[in-house]
């Protein structure tokens, strides 16, 4: 047996009590704050991530078609579904689906008030299964094959704005020349907390911007993607580009949002920040208690070295003995952390503000290479800092420190 493996392992907190047994506990007890503290950091800010990006892509899909348009005005101009994109699209390995859509503007009446809305049209290919998470109350637009459906499902804040419930009728003056109107009825109620859409859009049918544009049944305001693989929007964006027709357009949703997007990117650098400083912590604390092990064990290392041990391997005791620290406390840390992010994401014990937060709980996300990665960043950066105090070991005299007391 490695002869400064086994001396680790007699002198681990196991096999001592009092002072020596307190430090270890300790050193256990620091990393696995921290590392537990590092993965939670990660689970909130990959959930809150992923729960707004979701929010987001299942209402605009990833990315948009649509004709050039020389102004940024409300409503788009009329493409066609005999387009060689749409006819062809199925053939394309990086798209999972996609569907139509149109906007019109208006004004919609309440019985006291009237708000400014943006209603997007959408068709039975429209994804109800990945908008569902965000429906809130009633259901979806049941569309019909020969005719429009007056049927719209509204964000909760505007039906509370203009005093509207599920089963309600309204009235929306849509701005065109001339000025016309249709009545509505209030299926479903929608809720994303995200303002750019809470704030203005209802869903319509896209037969009714049809009906009111002039358009023919093959035209329509666009096209949403959805992809396969969304954590590969960059690379794939230009194979879909290059088989777009040569009057359309593609854009990408997190350019269309941006303020949203980078501010997402953002909460990235303060993870970092605290994970570095997270690290500092750990290999400062593990730096201070091998300098205490030390001086506590210098009778032991004076011994040692008038035995004839050579400093290396008087050195690889305490560095084990720090590793075997440092996997204590990932084990414990990894497991607190994976114990509390379980109980979250299945009960959601903890709420949040939607107001503030865009949502009503904090969310979790379940990235196991970020995981395993930190765990490594941990383990290696603290194993490393071990040698600093264990490079000591070569200034300590035989006799001072068997005589030290």
């Amino acid at each position: 047996m490695n002869l400064s493996y086994f001396i680790a392992k007699r002198i681990s907190f196991k096999r001592t009590g009092g002072f020596t047994g307190t430090i270890h506990r300790i050193a256990v007890a620091s990393v696995a704050i921290g590392i537990a503290v590092s993965l939670i950091s990660f689970m909130i800010l990959g959930g809150f991530q992923q729960e707004i990006s979701d929010k987001v892509f299942s209402f605009t899909g990833h990315f948009q078609v649509m004709k050039f348009m020389s102004s940024n005005a409300f409503e788009e101009s009329p493409t066609s579904k005999n387009s060689d994109f749409y006819q062809n699209y199925p053939q394309n390995e990086h798209i999972k689906h996609v569907q139509v859509f149109a906007h019109k503007p208006g004004l919609l009446k309440g019985e006291d008030e009237v708000e400014g809305v943006l209603m997007k049209g959408v068709g039975p290919d429209f994804d109800s299964l990945t908008f569902k998470s965000s429906l809130v109350k009633g259901r979806f637009i049941q569309f019909s094959d020969s005719s429009a459906v007056n049927e719209v499902v509204l964000s909760t804040k505007i039906a509370n704005k203009l005093l509207l419930d599920v089963g309600d009728r309204v009235i929306m003056y849509f701005v065109q020349d001339p000025p016309r109107f249709r009545r509505l009825e209030i299926v479903g109620l929608y809720e994303t907390f995200l303002e750019n859409f809470d704030d203005k859009i209802i869903l319509g049918d896209i037969q009714t911007i049809r009906n009111l544009n002039g358009w023919t049944e093959d035209q329509v305001g666009g096209f949403e993607i959805f992809v396969n693989n969304p954590n590969q929007l960059e690379s794939i964006q230009r194979p879909i580009y290059d088989k777009l027709d040569y009057d359309l357009r593609l854009i990408d949703i997190k350019d269309k949002y941006l303020e949203i997007f980078d501010w997402l990117q953002l909460l990235n650098n303060n993870v970092y920040v605290f994970l570095s400083l997270i690290l500092f912590v750990a290999a400062f604390n593990m730096v201070s208690i091998l300098f205490i092990l030390i001086m506590e064990r210098t009778q032991m290392i004076g011994i040692l070295k008038a035995l004839g041990t050579r400093n290396k391997q008087i050195r690889r005791i305490f560095v084990w003995n720090g590793v075997r620290i440092i996997g204590r406390g990932l084990v414990i840390g990894n497991s607190l952390a994976l114990t509390l992010g379980s109980l979250q994401d299945k009960f959601k014990l903890i709420p949040l503000e939607p107001e503030s937060y865009y949502m009503s709980f904090v969310p979790i996300f379940w990235n196991w290479p970020v995981f395993i990665l930190i765990n490594i960043a941990v383990l290696v950066v603290t194993t490393l800092v071990l040698f600093i105090p264990a490079m000591l070991i070569s200034n300590i005299h035989p006799i001072r420190a068997i005589r030290f007391d």
